[in-house]
């Protein structure tokens, strides 16, 4: 008789809901939230096991790849199907949200996850810290701006380097806003060495990358974004098609169909959304800054018939087909339609 685990992992504790072929429980237990714990309890099982599935979050890389190195079947289950299902019931607890995952596993009613690799996880972790400090740097300068601004003191467009002596012109003599300002200018000029030092790692692990150096021939598309796609990809053969970049990462349009009612709607936002931003931003300086291309002249017709806003939209799903296709090939982005075509068919 085959088992079916479900495991619904918090922070501290796991619930474990264990079925079997018929769909009968046979246990339910609460163990650590570790691989170890949770390996060891499933050895114990007297009975073969057939799948162990748990939803996709912030532990479940890591308790898959114990898990899998265990030698279980472990499987990672798409979060919003997941959770569309456990809406169903009417009371939501661990123990019944691990019961529900495990009849999802049994009856096969869920989308599985690639399960990334420790070096993919590795660079997003270094991409979210860069993200983090740009972000606390942004949201000083601001901030700042906006306390100046009370006093009718306005910065205007001013560069990063000139940030600093223009926030102590204007604050020259008063020492209020001295002793205000003094305690974010120190820490905005730790945040931005941090930042230089972020910027430049990232700047040799992409230029060290053969993948990366190859996207990035593509205009629009540099070291951060070269990064971010291969890092959320990580591995380009589990896409069929490179046409199924699209959907995955929610930029296709979504549709609610009933009857007479057809409605295409906007797009679906699924999947990484530090990618999906990472494409939109590489659309839209090809769009308005990258030299001539055959997809920047694919873009510039689609906005006269349908506008800016959605041309950039789908520039930013064509792009990361192409970056997928150039990536499973080997080859250097194609600046005219003729040598791309040429490419295909050769």
């Amino acid at each position: 008789m085959d088992l079916f685990i479900g495991l619904d992992v918090s922070l501290a504790s796991t619930a474990v809901c264990v079925l079997d072929e018929k769909g009968n429980i046979v246990t339910e237990v609460q163990v650590a939230s570790a691989p170890d714990a949770i390996a060891a309890f499933m050895g114990e099982l007297p009975h073969g096991i057939a799948a162990v599935g748990l939803e996709a979050g912030p532990l479940s890389h890591w308790l898959h790849k114990g898990l899998t190195d265990a030698g279980f079947e472990a499987v990672l289950m798409e979060t919003r199907r997941v959770k569309a299902a456990l809406k169903a019931m009417p009371i939501k607890t661990d123990r019944r949200d691990a019961e529900g995952i495990a009849r999802l596993l049994q009856m096969g009613w869920f989308r599985p996850v690639h399960c990334k690799s420790v070096s993919s996880q590795e660079v997003r972790a270094l991409l979210t810290s860069r993200k983090t400090v740009l972000g606390a740097l942004t949201n000083m300068e601001m901030s700042l701006r906006g306390v100046l601004r009370n006093f009718g003191l306005k910065l205007g467009q001013v560069s990063r380097n000139r940030y600093e002596d223009r926030v102590r012109e204007l604050i020259a003599g008063n020492p209020m806003l001295e002793a205000a300002a003094e305690p974010i200018l120190r820490a905005r000029s730790d945040l931005r060495r941090e930042l230089a030092g972020l910027e430049k790692l990232v700047g040799r692990l992409a230029r060290q990358d053969q993948a990366c150096r190859l996207l990035m021939t593509m205009p629009g598309v540099g070291e951060v974004i070269a990064l971010t796609f291969t890092s959320a990809i990580d591995a380009p053969e589990r896409f069929r098609r490179s046409k199924d970049v699209g959907p995955w990462v929610g930029l296709t349009p979504g549709r609610d169909q009933s009857g007479e009612r057809d409605v295409v709607g906007r797009i679906t936002k699924a999947g990484d959304s530090g990618l999906r931003s990472a494409l939109y931003q590489a659309a839209t300086v090809m769009l308005n800054r990258a030299r001539p291309n055959w997809l920047k002249a694919w873009a510039q017709r689609l906005t006269k018939m349908r506008g800016k806003k959605r041309a950039t939209v789908a520039l930013a799903r064509r792009i990361g087909v192409v970056l997928h296709r150039m990536w499973r090939d080997g080859t250097e982005f194609r600046f005219t339609r003729d040598e791309a075509m040429a490419l295909q068919t050769a």
